[in-house]
């Protein structure tokens, strides 16, 4: 079976992903990865501490494609060219680019944005709300012109949202209803799919089937059945596989996922059929 990993990025991206052995991100990685269910070593990720080794992991795994995904915050910058570093000349990699528009200045985000597309070939951009300083909500006025401009040139949105969250508050699905009632025809996509809030990020999908959602290492904790219940009916078309690796193993948490109760062809979509649609890949 194919499989498109939406969240998928090396330990030697940054410190928070496991690059640097003994230091405390580095136990924070393992740390997070016993919390999420990993078996075997909690220091696996230490693999991908070189290109060659995350090239190898992704291979192995039997990936159709991994995501890598930047980021860019107060708090921690995964620059766009790092990930265009990482992904350019590996068919089996797709990088997305970020963008901050209180630190850029929205004319310098928007010009970033075609800058990671059109020049970089970066399949996406990220933003997290969330995570700025101060947080905000997705649906905040700040972000409007950058959703008018994903939506115009058909860019795919994607957001963070989760536990990790530094105020569990900005952790709100409801939020992003009229960002999807706004724009209609941006496709958005939600890592963490808002977990533990499940019921209500999939009440807002129900509503709005440019919502897309990736629980990723959180499909296999407390609560979150809700997501294999939604994707057997409605949201079958809208639920999307990730591994967040390094925080959990990718073969690992795709053997795991076929035992959650995905009907047969929600798991063809749910693992590689609807990514494509969302990358124009198909």
């Amino acid at each position: 079976m194919s499989v498109i990993d939406l969240r998928c990025r090396p330990a030697f991206l940054h410190d928070f992903f496991g690059a640097t052995p003994g230091n405390a991100a580095h136990q924070g990685a393992r740390w997070l990865n016993r919390r999420v269910g990993t078996r075997g070593a909690d220091d696996h990720f230490e693999r991908s501490q070189t290109q060659q080794g995350f090239l190898a992991e992704v291979r192995e795994a039997g990936l159709e494609k991994a995501v890598v995904v930047g980021r860019h915050t107060p708090a921690q910058h995964l620059p766009n060219d790092t990930i265009h570093g990482i992904v350019h000349g590996h068919a089996e990699l797709l990088g997305i680019g970020s963008v901050e528009p209180v630190l850029q200045g929205l004319e310098g985000a928007l010009a970033e944005i075609d800058r990671a597309i059109d020049v970089l070939g970066l399949s996406g951009i990220d933003l997290e709300p969330g995570f700025g300083d101060p947080a905000r909500h997705p649906d905040d006025p700040l972000y409007w012109p950058i959703y008018e401009h994903l939506q115009k040139r058909g860019i795919p949105l994607f957001l963070m949202s989760g536990p990790t969250t530094p105020d569990p508050a900005y952790n709100d699905p409801g939020r992003l209803a009229a960002v999807a009632r706004a724009f209609p025809e941006l496709k958005i996509v939600a890592y963490h799919g808002y977990w533990p809030n499940v019921q209500q990020a999939i009440g807002v999908a129900f509503r709005y089937e440019n919502i897309h959602l990736v629980p990723d290492m959180y499909l296999f904790l407390p609560g979150s059945e809700g997501y294999v219940q939604a994707a057997n009916g409605f949201l079958a078309d809208q639920l999307l596989f990730g591994s967040s690796y390094t925080f959990r193993p990718i073969r690992q948490s795709i053997e795991d996922a076929q035992l959650l109760g995905f009907r047969d062809e929600v798991l063809e979509k749910f693992f590689a059929g609807n990514a494509r649609r969302l990358f124009g890949l198909v």
